[in-house]
């Protein structure tokens, strides 16, 4: 069926999982350092996102950079 701007619905629009398969291809994952890392943030990670997740410091570490911003709040 057709909308009346003259595109097609998102109802219309179907096609088969083997077909949609044969081109959209999932990332295996080749090794168990990339699992570790995928799960597992370092430290520097942690303190980005503590830091990103309190607006006061999130804010000033636009302003000073982030090594200040945090010293700052959590340091």
């Amino acid at each position: 069926p057709k909308e009346p701007s003259g595109s097609l619905s998102a109802d219309s629009i179907k096609i088969k999982k083997e077909v949609a398969n044969a081109f959209v291809k999932r990332k295996k994952r080749s090794s168990l350092y990339e699992r570790y890392f995928e799960y597992y943030k370092s430290p520097m990670e942690q303190m980005h996102e503590r830091c990103e997740n309190y607006a006061p410091c999130d804010y000033l570490s636009d302003q000073i950079g982030f090594a200040l911003a945090y010293n700052r709040f959590f340091g």
